[in-house]
């Protein structure tokens, strides 16, 4: 029976460690997924990797044993990032990877995340299949046991794909010299993005670079959390400023001024250097800025919108034959190079973006519209969401209606996002407009109508 302290989600099975999350558990789970995954075909590797977490030892013990006990041959990565892992999968044609790492969460978290064969994070069905194993494992007779072994090229075999882009001019971005700042908050980013700077010419401060997990501010690289990269690009007189999460599929950035600007801008500015070579729709989720749709949109494409998680917007991405998409939260999917969120692919990107525009990046964005997101949550109430959604439909009739992940209303420079948590027993309301007040305004109406059909 699965314990209501862990979140089991879309992104895999996370929880606090010592509190629902322990190696008992961490073994289930991943001999599990090592089952099902070597069932489902003639490959038996799969590729085991972790973030830096301080628990990440202890864990990835755990999952290589349980891996070889269920007769899976293991690819050890040891520490390294979400998408090298998803690209290695790929890479040696395995059955699937597994992923230690609780990505933004605090450092009392960890997590495994289940990658597919197709380096993909496994959608919900094949989740459920996989799960409806934990309780009953076949485990492998002594004479069937996996081996480990390791692979210490994965690193530079996914740097070298991003800078092997057509998209990515090199020698031009390494005739700039860029000043860069860098934020690796201690995860895994500290032993990757450095050395991509590297490659591309310029000329780095960092901070934080240990990879040992001890986090020094909330992991999470939302703006909120950015103050010592701010202060960081202000010093060095940085031409821009990265930020990455402990496993490194999400970039945030900070301008020139030590500004820094919103994770949303991460997808907007890459996808300007894409739709330059490739032209084709770009697809984020439901929560995303708009200013993905004004960049978008400026170079003549189309935006399409899937259901919040990565293995959505990436399984959409792939129906749709999209040129670039990912999320609002800094991660940035191109097809070209493989379906997951990427930072070192956003690092390339975002430098390519400030070769092509000859002009600091805050000018970049001072010239489209600016707006404000706020973000809220209360209890699921006893009366059926749909009974809620159709309420708020009559409430805005004159909205553009959404009904792929709960409900976004949509008009011209503003939206609202309702829909049910997929980890906690809460619904998320999301607004963005041009201000504060209005994104707000459309936050409490949404709560209104929610409390009163609560009661």
């Amino acid at each position: 029976m699965t314990d209501p302290r862990l979140m089991i989600s879309v992104s895999g099975i996370r929880g606090r460690v010592g509190f629902g999350l322990n190696p008992e558990v961490f073994a289930r789970y991943a001999a599990a997924f090592g089952a099902w995954a070597i069932s489902r075909g003639t490959a038996r590797a799969v590729v085991l990797g972790r973030d830096s977490r301080i628990t990440g030892p202890l864990f990835h013990q755990v999952a290589r044993s349980a891996l070889e006990a269920v007769g899976a041959d293991v690819i050890d990565l040891g520490i390294t990032t979400t998408p090298t892992l998803q690209m290695a999968v790929e890479h040696h044609h395995a059955a699937g990877g597994l992923g230690i790492t609780a990505s933004h969460n605090p450092i009392e978290w960890n997590a495994l995340k289940f990658i597919g064969p197709d380096g993909l994070f496994l959608s919900a069905a094949a989740g459920a299949e996989m799960r409806a194993l934990v309780d009953d494992v076949p485990y492998a007779t002594w004479d069937k046991l996996g081996v480990t072994r390791f692979d210490g090229d994965a690193v530079a075999r996914h740097l070298d794909a991003v800078l092997a882009l057509p998209m990515i001019d090199v020698p031009a971005i390494r005739a700039r010299k860029f000043r860069v700042a860098y934020d690796a908050c201690r995860g895994a980013g500290g032993i990757v993005i450095p050395r991509l700077l590297d490659l591309l010419g310029c000329e780095v401060e960092s901070i934080e670079l240990e990879a040992d997990g001890r986090f020094p501010r909330p992991p999470e690289p939302i703006a909120e959390n950015l103050g010592p990269l701010c202060a960081l690009v202000k010093s060095a007189r940085a031409d821009i400023g990265f930020a990455t999460d402990p496993d490194v599929d999400r970039l945030a950035l900070v301008d020139e001024t030590g500004r820094a600007i919103g994770e949303d801008y991460t997808l907007a500015l890459a996808a300007r250097v894409v739709l330059k070579h490739a032209r084709g729709p770009v697809v984020t989720n439901l929560s995303t800025s708009l200013v993905v749709d004004d960049q978008v949109t400026a170079l003549g494409a189309t935006v399409l919108r899937a259901p919040v998680g990565e293995v959505n917007v990436a399984m959409a991405m792939r129906a749709a034959g999209a040129v670039v998409g990912g999320e609002g939260n800094g991660g940035v999917i191109l097809p070209d190079l493989h379906l997951g969120r990427d930072a070192p692919l956003g690092v390339a990107l975002l430098l390519q973006m400030l070769v092509d525009a000859g002009e600091p990046l805050s000018a970049v964005v001072a010239r489209y519209p600016r707006y404000t997101i706020i973000k809220d949550k209360l209890d699921r109430p006893a009366t059926p969401l749909d009974a809620v959604y159709a309420a708020l439909r009559a409430a805005f009739p004159d909205a553009e209606a959404d009904t792929q992940d709960g409900l976004r209303l949509g008009w011209p420079g503003r939206w609202v996002h309702i829909r049910p948590s997929g980890t906690e027993h809460i619904v998320r309301v999301i607004a963005e407009a041009a201000t504060a007040g209005e994104a707000r305004a459309l936050v409490e109406r949404a709560r209104d109508l929610l409390a009163q059909l609560a009661h």
